[in-house]
């Protein structure tokens, strides 16, 4: 009896759930990416989504007011190649803020200094904390989280 509940568990890992259409969770995912915490806001859950929004915000301007750089995708050898293009990833992630100062002209030269370096790194981390709310709209909208 045991064994017949062990083999049923292990049945129950090893099935796949089907993956969940492409109409329920794009809108969501697509809106969190150019709206930090748009997505949610789409989603009835307002709360979350403005404070994602509020969060995401502050971290790009706290960036853009210490002179943060943005990254330009350089190949190389495999560690440039990484950091400026894993960089400009998280720039992009951040949705239209990024346009936004790009639009703008918002041009910072890469220079050394601790503040420089400080914003560049909250432009990335806005990016990337925009990524972690773009997963949580998509849990969100195929119903595996509240």
């Amino acid at each position: 009896m045991i064994e017949l509940k062990r083999n049923m568990a292990e049945q129950a890992k090893t099935q796949k759930e089907p993956a969940p259409p492409l109409n329920t969770w794009l809108p969501a995912v697509a809106i969190a990416w150019l709206v930090p915490g748009g997505g949610h806001l789409y989603l009835g859950k307002r709360g979350r989504g403005l404070l994602l929004l509020f969060s995401v915000l502050s971290m790009f301007v706290l960036g853009l007011t210490s002179r943060g750089a943005f990254f330009q995708p350089q190949t190389g050898d495999l560690l440039t190649t990484i950091i400026y293009c894993g960089g400009f990833l998280g720039d992009v992630l951040s949705g239209f803020p990024y346009f936004l100062a790009v639009w703008m002209g918002y041009a910072q030269p890469d220079m050394p200094g601790m503040m420089h370096d400080y914003g560049t790194k909250f432009l990335v981390s806005a990016g990337l904390l925009n990524v972690l709310a773009m997963v949580d709209a998509f849990e969100i909208a195929v119903g595996r989280k509240d």
